[in-house]
């Protein structure tokens, strides 16, 4: 019988019984908080605006804390992510806390390709709890998950409408990441103006179908207040560190010529709101949202890739051994092709390759018998001109003998032409 029968007979057939006196299992609820506490908590925030409307400082005011930072400029030549991890302690309950902040994030001319490195950050961290998952050997209760819980996502507060850069990254991020869209320094404009700005930033988002989370009303005991904070979306807030007395008391408020605007007052900014929803009551539905939800769609996607399905074709259940099986046999078969590709490849190569050899020495040959004709052609010119010169030196060296001849035989007649006339003056002399 298969499992999945065994299974749905167990289901239909459980019965409910009374106890008879107190067994103990009433205490796992408290063995399963005592537990979480000692392993603590890990909560991943991504905060996505442009430069200068207060991601870091609102990061500061939400945790009542001074987190480490540089302050970014507006001469990123690209969009860069900035990631931070703290370990945080409140009464007994440790919470490893990850910011992520977008740095040069619509300081660009071309913001045409904003969003990617934001989505690939995302599905970095999606990959590598994934590759974890598919360990032989797991250790997820040990793993860092660095899975981004909430996007905090800035709007600039002009009054007027959503940005398009705002519009087509919120579009691109809202199946990876819950989104919570807040107004960024709310105090820069009138509180009639304010209201309008949030119906249309609504409007725009309905519009445009982007889906931003919403805060649960399933549970009774928060499904009141989350249904009337679903209202408030996007929350105006203000972020300060500085502390201002007011009245008795020490209020983080921001000063201005014209009075001061308190942080967490309820009537002048929304920020109590987003602390509320975000850390106090929501906390774990984010985290559980991020990995039921989002995780899920992209595990599933890249498991499809990866040629692993459920069901067969005929929608019947479909074993992971089954799988790995067909992947296999697929792997294989696709693998023998390509080798007997490459060993074609390989051989029409080698007769390309001899063919041209063959053309190269046919060549080499002709070549040869080219400089051959040509070297036996200027030996002969050679010889011939050997000869030549061989002649003319023979001939110049019988004129060369014949006038030394004709020298020598003048000199003897010219002597003895001497003589006479010697003996005729002797003669002469002795009269």
């Amino acid at each position: 019988m298969a499992a999945t029968d065994i299974a749905r007979q167990v289901g239909e057939g459980c019965r409910t019984v009374p106890l008879a006196g107190h067994v103990g299992f009433d205490s796992l609820p408290d063995q399963l908080v005592n537990k979480s506490v000692s392993e603590g908590f890990c909560f991943n925030i991504l905060c996505v605006g442009e430069t200068g409307l207060g991601k870091s400082t609102l990061m500061d005011t939400l945790f009542n804390t001074k987190f480490e930072g540089e302050p970014a400029t507006h001469t990123q030549p690209g969009v860069q992510l900035r990631s931070n991890t703290y370990d945080l302690q409140e009464s007994n309950v440790g919470l490893k806390l990850t910011i992520v902040s977008t740095v040069g994030f619509g300081d660009q001319i071309n913001k045409e390709d904003s969003y990617k490195p934001i989505v690939e950050f995302i599905d970095a961290q999606f990959e590598a709890y994934l590759q974890e998952e598919l360990k032989i050997r797991r250790v997820l209760h040990t793993y860092h998950d660095s899975r981004i819980h909430a996007c905090l996502y800035f709007i600039a507060p002009t009054g007027h409408s959503l940005k398009s850069l705002d519009l087509v990254t919120m579009k691109k991020l809202d199946s990876k990441v819950n989104i919570i869209p807040i107004i960024a320094k709310s105090d820069a404009i009138s509180k009639s103006e304010l209201t309008k700005f949030k119906i249309k930033i609504t409007s725009e988002l309905v519009s445009n179908g982007v889906q931003i989370y919403q805060f649960p009303t399933d549970d009774e005991s928060v499904a009141e207040i989350n249904g009337t904070m679903n209202a408030h979306l996007p929350f105006a807030v203000i972020g300060s560190t500085e502390e201002l007395k007011i009245g008795n008391k020490m209020m983080k408020a921001r000063q201005y010529p014209w009075g001061t605007v308190q942080v967490e007052n309820e009537a002048h900014c929304d920020f109590v709101k987003l602390r509320e929803m975000l850390i106090r009551v929501n906390m774990e539905d984010l985290r559980e949202q991020t990995h039921s939800r989002h995780y899920e769609l992209y595990r599933r996607c890249k498991l499809e890739e990866m040629g692993f399905k459920d069901t067969d074709p005929d929608s019947k259940p479909f074993s992971l051994q089954e799988t790995y099986e067909a992947k296999r046999n697929e792997f294989l078969g696709e693998l023998q092709k390509k080798e007997e590709e490459m060993r074609q490849m390989f051989v029409q190569r080698v007769k390309e390759k001899e063919a041209e050899l063959k053309e190269a020495e046919k060549e080499l040959h002709e070549k040869f018998d080219r400089l051959k004709k040509l070297h036996q052609d200027e030996k002969k010119k050679l010889e011939d001109k050997k000869k030549s010169l061989d002649d003319e030196v023979n001939a110049f060296k019988q004129r060369k003998t014949a006038a030394e001849l004709l020298q020598s035989q003048g000199s003897q007649a010219g002597g003895s032409q001497t003589l006479k006339r010697d003996k005729e003056k002797k003669n002469l002399g002795f009269l």
